[in-house]
């Protein structure tokens, strides 16, 4: 066959036979002045070409992508799968069939009306579980009912909570380990928000149980006034922002308080949330770890107990990772059940936005108020109607006792240290313990190529964003692993794109 691979087609392949690979990056580790010796040189035309075909042949790109005969067409949109669509059930409020406790919501109506049809599937709030009369809770996380409820019983008004937040915010540049959790803060406009919801609280007319919670927001999503940079030195001299993004309106209608731009890995091009510009957000629980990223800023800001929630976007695990570093909840949503006009990566086929909390239940609300796709995505993905888990109903109090966990086992124990393993096992066999779950073992296919797909497809949609601002000068600005990330994208040609369309 010589260097032709042929793949076997997804609805032959026997899983039986997958067999775990372990993957070694074949990179050169390179910092400081070295790496920006690297950097220049790979920006070569010819010399950083010929140093990048080598890199990607000894980590079997051009064989995945090349070399390899993929029997699937190529799929260039995320798809959904098929789900009851049955109009009359929609416009009658039943619950399909294939989805029982659940509640259908309008994704185009109004936000406080999908807000309100969340909040009914909560579980009971008990205040007296978290407040002792007219003490405030002691607790780390004020959840967002805790909120709603102090301002509902007079305890607290929005504008306190401001001065807390902006005294809180303004402070951390002066630790001795700066944690820049914002790039972009103005208290003034906070403390005019805050105003606004304690006014409607007096007069008795909050707009929704988001009312008063606060919320920061990813760098690369519009939240006017702010400027947004996507965590660059330079963004926003080629790009005004003039009004919220889609998703940031949808919340402000429902009486969210806006802090600002949350930190992030420059343009989403990493995973850890490294960034030379404004500094690197800190890990709340050891400032010497990393966040995660790209969304690392409102991570650890959910993290700290600042916000009950924020706003992320997730292409590659933008959302998941830092939420998972940070110990909070991260939702990456399906694509298209979000519209992304107004953010940076609106026109690609990867990224969305999520919300990040500290709770299922409060990520439940912060979804239901962002959620509704896009004209153009309803008529191309024809999605059906979105819906929300009923958590107080009967057959959902022991939901997670139905859970099976799939556990790849020789993937989940291919870690540097055993303490990370020893640790995420410790988790499972809690949730066995503790709610029933069952842990199954399965096999995940064609890893390594589901990886360099991912790369193709998410490299190829950010390097045509930036490169008509980087070919007019702005490339030198980037940071150094930006930089590399660009090269990288720019020797991807046609039929890679393709071919890992066919992967995805």
């Amino acid at each position: 066959m010589g260097k032709k691979r042929v793949m076997v087609p997804a609805k032959e392949l026997d899983l039986s036979t997958v067999k775990y690979e372990k993957e070694t990056i074949q990179a050169p580790h390179l910092t400081g002045s070295i790496l920006k010796l690297f950097v220049r040189i790979i920006e070569i035309p010819i010399i950083g070409s010929l140093i990048i075909s080598f890199m990607k042949k000894k980590n079997n790109m051009v064989e995945m992508l090349q070399n390899t005969e993929i029997p699937e067409k190529p799929m260039f949109t995320p798809e959904f799968p098929p789900q009851v669509r049955n109009l009359a059930n929609f416009l009658c409020d039943i619950k399909p069939e294939a989805e029982p406790s659940v509640v259908i919501v309008d994704e185009e109506g109004k936000p406080t009306d999908r807000v309100e049809s969340a909040l009914k599937c909560l579980p009971h709030y008990d205040p007296a579980s978290c407040w002792s009369g007219d003490t405030l809770p002691s607790f780390r996380y004020w959840k967002i009912r805790d909120f709603a409820y102090a301002y509902r019983s007079k305890l607290v008004t929005p504008s306190k909570i401001a001065e807390q937040i902006i005294t809180l915010v303004e402070g951390c540049k002066y630790h001795k380990a700066p944690t820049p959790l914002l790039i972009s803060f103005d208290a003034e406009d906070i403390r005019k928000q805050a105003a606004a919801s304690t006014q409607r609280f007096k007069e008795g007319n909050p707009l929704s149980i988001l009312d008063g919670i606060f919320m920061a927001i990813k760098d690369d999503i519009d939240c006017h006034p702010h400027p947004t940079k996507g965590a660059s030195t330079w963004m926003h001299e080629v790009r005004s922002v003039e009004k919220d993004a889609v998703s940031v309106s949808r919340l402000r209608s429902c009486g969210v308080i806006l802090i600002g731009k949350a930190n992030m890995h420059e343009f989403g091009m990493g995973t850890t949330g490294n960034n030379p510009n404004y500094g690197t957000t800190r890990n709340p629980y050891g400032h010497e770890r990393y966040t995660g990223g790209s969304s690392s800023g409102p991570a650890a800001i959910v993290a700290s107990g600042l916000c009950s929630a924020a706003l992320g976007t997730d292409g590659g695990g933008s959302i998941r990772i830092p939420s998972s570093l940070c110990g909070v909840v991260g939702l990456k949503t399906t694509y298209g059940r979000t519209n992304m006009g107004g953010s940076l990566c609106g026109s690609g086929t990867v990224e969305i936005a999520g919300p990040i909390a500290s709770t299922v239940e409060d990520v439940i609300l912060v979804y239901a108020a962002i959620l509704g796709s896009s004209p153009e995505d309803r008529i191309s993905l024809k999605p059906s109607p979105p819906c929300l888990p009923i958590l107080s109903s009967p057959e959902n109090v022991n939901i997670l006792g139905s859970l099976q966990l799939g556990k790849y086992t020789e993937w989940f124990n291919d870690v540097h240290s055993t303490d990370i393993s020893d640790v995420c096992e410790d988790v499972l066999n809690l949730l066995s313990k503790s709610h029933g779950c069952k842990t199954i073992e399965i096999v995940i296919p064609e890893l390594h190529e589901m990886r360099i797909a991912h790369l193709v497809s998410i490299g190829s949609e950010s390097l045509r964003s930036l490169n008509p601002d980087i070919e007019d000068g702005k490339g030198v600005k980037l940071n150094c692993d930006t930089r590399t990330c660009m090269a990288l994208f720019r020797t991807f040609t046609a039929s890679d794109y393709v071919a890992a369309q066919c992967l995805r």
